[in-house]
């Protein structure tokens, strides 16, 4: 059992890494294709559906997968089987209710938050999108089918509807789509909204798809628990009871939940609004910052705000990559230091707060400087089709890879003190950190010089302040000091070699004609990469604590000591 908890918290957090990174390399076969089909200013409509859904679908399901899974965990180590079995049927029940009324508001707000954000034909990629709320459950399906079905459906209704516009206009002028259209520009314009919703079906689809599967999976496997360990499990507590416990457990979860996705909408409210006024008060000056950028995608002047806020969205699905990753390691965190907590075990408390932070530097860091060091290239890889976006793109890139660690550490320091009791603290400086983000968007972005380019720095500040009392607010009150070196200076001094390395590699590749473009990108990165690991064992960045939690943790541990590998 010892041996057992011991490995839980990264073996937990690999399983929930491998199926995130899955998902995602699904998402990046599905989203990068998509915009370069529908391009920069059509991947806006998508882009603004996902804005209001994704607040309003954590802020339904907020605290309950986390309550569940804590107080499921707490039961079957008790060996109450028969109130883990409980929990499930209660749980269920909760987020088939928290799912209606999440659907339900967003399909109300579709045509009011189109407007005020000045985009009225985004409501139909909105409406399309909240089922998703209620059906979403299983997202690994969801992903592979929107890819499948989403991707082909777009593929099929932009190019056929393309081509019948082609086919079929005489005198430069048609009505199609509720509109009359007099050149290509306007009848693509006027398409995208419904390009996005036909691309966000799929996401439905998926969703409804994922749900049946669950439900299929738990007809024929049930909950895992054998009749032996039934029997012999303690009469369940009442339904109330347990439902009770779930949202004791989960309202202040939610709470921290529902005041951060309501700040990322308040966020995206602004970022559009103060967009669309840089673009009427300083029209000449953005047409003269990206002249070139907007001559080459054939964007009419009553495109360029979603031409820019697509471009902002398209570099938003680099910049959640690793912090979707890193989540990870703050669920996984839960259990064990809450554990550790009840116990008053300090070394437990100590070796799991510094685990979790130190993985999420030596995956943030490397991977932000990289992406920094090799913005433009990477940008013009994924995204071929929209290469002209690259010089508004890239300097977005570099300033979100910079500050990759801040994104990626504010959710697991956010769990361990919600695992530690102080609930409280995400709440307060989630509301300091919005507050400033809001008005920093509204100063930056309405300035034309400025306008999109000041989101991420915005962005950027927010999560420093928020960082900086969280963590201080944990060490203090698990009364933990961590050992900076290790933690902190080792993994910066590694990836800081590794951005470098990449730099150079690619500039020397293309410089002396030694690889393609795409190669030399490739190439870059695995240079990159090589550096850093071995940096990593030089500096000897890895803890023996981080290994041994590992599956066969202290056999990897046992050969890397062998040779002074491990710090």
């Amino acid at each position: 059992m010892e041996e057992r908890k011991k490995q839980s918290f990264l073996t937990g957090a690999g399983v929930l890494a491998i199926a995130t990174i899955l998902v995602k390399i699904i998402g990046a076969l599905y989203k990068i294709p998509l915009t370069n089909l529908m391009t920069t200013e059509g991947y806006a409509f998508f882009t603004g559906a996902y804005a209001v859904y994704n607040p309003l679908y954590a802020i339904s399901m907020a605290g309950l997968p986390v309550a569940v899974s804590k107080l499921v965990s707490q039961n079957v180590q008790a060996g109450r089987m028969r109130d883990a079995q409980s929990l499930f049927r209660v749980s269920r029940r909760l987020f088939l209710l928290v799912g209606l009324v999440g659907t339900l508001l967003l399909a109300a707000l579709a045509i009011p938050y189109s407007n005020f954000v000045k985009s009225p034909m985004n409501f139909v990629s909105i409406l399309v999108v909240a089922p998703c709320i209620l059906f979403c459950c299983q997202m690994s399906i969801e992903a592979a089918i929107k890819l499948v079905v989403g991707l082909a459906a777009t593929y099929v209704f932009f190019n056929r509807s393309l081509a019948s516009y082609q086919a079929n206009n005489v005198g430069g002028e048609m009505h199609v789509f509720g509109v009359d259209v007099h050149s290509e520009a306007e009848f693509l314009a006027a398409m995208y909204p419904y390009a996005a919703a036909v691309a966000i079906s799929g996401v439905t689809l998926g969703s409804m798809v994922g749900l049946l599967y669950l439900f299929i999976h738990y007809k024929r496997k049930g909950f895992g628990f054998t009749r032996e360990e039934l029997v012999n499990s303690p009469e369940p507590q009442s339904d109330r009871t347990l439902r009770n416990q779930i949202i004791r457990f989960a309202a202040p979860v939610a709470l921290t939940s529902v005041i951060l996705n309501l700040s990322n909408m308040i966020d995206d409210l602004t970022i559009r609004t103060r967009l669309s006024h840089a673009v009427d008060v300083g029209m000449d000056v953005i047409k003269g910052l990206y002249a070139g950028p907007l001559s080459a995608a054939g964007t009419l002047d009553t495109g360029i705000k979603d031409f820019l806020y697509g471009a902002h969205g398209s570099v938003l699905n680099l910049k959640n990559l690793i912090p979707t990753i890193t989540l990870t390691l703050g669920i996984s965190a839960i259990p064990v230091l809450s554990a550790a907590w009840e116990k008053k075990d300090k070394r437990e408390i100590k070796t799991t707060i510094e685990s979790a932070l130190r993985i999420c530097m030596m995956l943030a860091l490397p991977a932000g400087f990289g992406m920094a060091a090799l913005a433009e290239p990477i940008l013009k890889l994924l995204y071929p089709g929209e290469a002209h976006v690259t010089p508004i793109t890239a300097p977005l890139l570099i300033v979100y890879g910079l500050c990759m660690f801040l994104f990626s550490t504010t959710s697991p320091i956010t769990n361990m003190l919600q695992a530690v009791g102080r609930t409280d603290v995400p709440v307060k400086t989630i509301a300091i950190g919005s507050v400033i983000k809001i008005a920093m968007n509204f100063i930056l972005i309405g300035n034309p010089k400025i306008n999109i380019h000041g989101a991420p720095i915005s962005t950027a500040v927010m999560y420093t302040v928020m960082i900086a009392i969280n963590l201080t607010m944990l060490l203090r009150v698990t009364k933990t000091k961590i050992n900076f070196v290790s933690v902190f200076l080792k993994p910066f001094l590694c990836a800081a070699v590794c951005g470098l390395a990449a730099f150079f590699s690619y500039g020397i590749f293309m410089r002396y004609n030694l690889l393609g473009g795409t190669l030399a990108t490739a190439g870059a990165i695995c240079v990159g990469g090589l550096f850093y690991v071995i940096m990593l064992f030089l500096v000897k960045g890895i803890a023996k604590d981080d290994v041994e939690m590992l599956p066969k943790g202290e056999k990897i541990a046992k050969v890397l000591a062998k040779y002074q590998l491990l710090g």
